[in-house]
């Protein structure tokens, strides 16, 4: 959902046109949820065209909260700069010679491309795998569906490359070169670099115990001495509080031994699982240091595979060994790790809403550019949407490449963008990306309007980003943003190209934003069917 809560101090923001003041351009039916009691003091925004024809059109040039849409932005420009088939490849070079006893008198030197999931979900068929569910959301959803393939894959095999390229010893140091761009901050959590392991997260599966006063059923992967983990849950009576915790969330030790996060608190005996329909809890730690994270299973895995370090697996990645960038000689080349096509990472992103996945994309754009920094990308995102999509400045407020925090649009500027993204090259890549109603990603469980006959029929027919901004008031939790933005292939055969924006929605919690996601579908349901 690439939902995130975001304690805020105060909250403040004008209604910008009552929901009762739609004008008649609006349909009745849709006009009809527009004035749910839910929304009495909301914002609502439509545009639909199809083509160049505007069927739809209120609110539209209005700075909305859009959330995660903003991804169709930094994800469609990559995409089209780099192509579909493009691949982020991690090499390995060893300094130093191999003697006769496949001993390597120097470091082995890993180079961060930037590949987001580094073989960690990649499926047997070469797909990346995506859950309905994603643990990236596993705290603010309250749980999460794991995929199958192992978050270490890639690692492992990186790792047996090197032994078969003969080396057994390392007597030298093992480094991650991670200067690829500069480390930008992810929402207050931690600097994002270009390595990554499990998506920066360490997974925590809680299987609830059934017996009041049972030690709790953890299990948690990646498995690495880089984080230690405590377990400390036990088991309530039926009905006690759930008080399940992690400390700390943000482990600033990882680099340093005896690293370690608790799990602890208590969960009650008849627990059920939320969200998922499956008999287990979720829950994530940050990997807050994915320098140092990477660097110790990389080791970890050397030693798998038959190949001994002689430095320790547990301490701070040693930058200040790195030679100089251009330094790499291609027959010092040991291994390298093939990254899934950028088609593939843009599944990823768009199909769960992956936060970080969009905010590096957006890096790896300004990469594209000449630059190296967040803030340097988007001045040239800017640049390249005024040039090359025609999207002006003053139609937008970015702050990231995800959509964090305040972000803004109007709705005239993200359908310009879909309809300029619709005659790009990589388009069919694009639209393959977008969750489809109904079907799969931020849009499976959005089937509400499948029990009105008519409307059924819009299921896989809506390719659409969504996008959701969450924050605290004094009142309580507000739904700042839900953003439905994307394209419609009608009942009638017609392609329409919409984007839908509800803004200042008072929620008590997650099951409230649920339903606006559900009056959403419902919406675009209704734009299949009517056209």
């Amino acid at each position: 959902m690439g939902l995130r809560f975001v304690v805020a101090l105060s909250f403040a923001v004008g209604v910008l046109s009552s929901a009762s003041a739609a004008p008649p351009t609006v349909p009745s039916d849709i006009r009809a949820v527009f004035n749910k009691p839910a929304y009495r003091n909301a914002t609502w925004g439509l545009r639909v065209l199809d083509g160049k024809r505007v069927l739809i059109d209120f609110n539209s040039d209005r700075q909305l909260f859009i959330g995660s849409v903003r991804k169709v932005f930094s994800v469609g420009a990559l995409l089209n700069a780099v192509g579909a088939s493009h691949t982020y490849d991690t090499p390995v070079y060893r300094q130093g010679s191999i003697d006769n006893k496949n001993v390597l008198h120097g470091s082995l030197i890993v180079v961060a491309s930037g590949d987001l999931t580094m073989g960690g979900r990649t499926n047997p068929d070469g797909t990346v795998a995506v859950s309905t569910w994603d643990h990236n959301e596993a705290d603010s959803l309250g749980n999460a569906i794991l995929t199958r393939p192992d978050p270490l894959a890639g690692y492992r095999r990186l790792a047996r490359a090197v032994k078969a390229a003969g080396i057994d010893r390392v007597a030298g140091d093992v480094i991650i070169d991670d200067r690829l761009f500069q480390p930008f901050d992810f929402r207050s959590e931690f600097r994002v670099r270009p390595i990554f392991v499990n998506d920066d997260v360490v997974d925590f599966t809680i299987v609830p115990v059934r017996r009041p006063g049972t030690r709790g059923n953890l299990t948690w992967r990646p498995m690495s001495a880089a984080l230690a983990i405590d377990n400390r849950l036990t088991t309530g009576a039926p009905n006690s509080k759930n008080t399940l915790a992690i400390d700390p969330m943000l482990p600033r030790c990882i680099g340093m031994p005896a690293c370690s996060a608790t799990v602890k608190g208590s969960l009650p005996s008849n627990f059920v699982p939320p969200l998922t329909g499956r008999p287990v809890l979720v829950r994530t730690v940050r990997i807050v240091q994915p320098t140092n994270y990477a660097r110790t299973v990389f080791i970890e895995s050397l030693k798998l595979a038959g190949v001994a370090v002689n430095r320790p697996a547990v301490e701070p990645n040693p930058s200040r060994l790195l030679p100089t960038r251009a330094s790499y000689r291609p027959n010092a080349k040991v291994a390298q790790l093939n990254g899934l096509s950028y088609a593939q990472d843009a599944k990823l992103i768009l199909k769960i809403s992956y936060n970080i996945g969009a905010d590096t994309s957006l890096v790896l754009y300004g990469l594209t550019r000449g630059v190296n920094t967040m803030s340097k990308s988007l001045q040239v995102e800017r640049e390249n949407l005024a040039i090359r999509y025609g999207v002006r400045s003053s139609q937008y407020h970015f702050i990231d490449g995800s959509g964090g925090g305040d972000t803004t649009a109007t709705n005239g500027a993200v359908t310009h963008m879909l309809g300029q993204l619709a005659k790009a090259r990589e388009f069919q890549t694009f639209y393959n990306a977008l969750p489809i109603l109904g079907v799969d990603g931020s849009l499976a469980s959005v089937k509400n309007f499948q029990k009105d006959s008519t409307l059924a029929g819009a299921a896989g027919q809506v390719h659409a980003k969504t996008g959701t901004y969450v924050a605290g008031s004094k009142v309580g939790p507000v739904l700042k943003g839900q953003a439905l933005g994307g394209y419609i292939t009608t009942r009638g055969g017609k392609h329409l190209t919409f984007e839908l924006v509800v803004n200042n929605v008072p929620i008590s919690g997650i099951e409230d934003v649920v339903k606006v996601f559900q009056d959403q579908g419902s919406i675009a349901a209704m734009l299949w069917r009517d056209n």
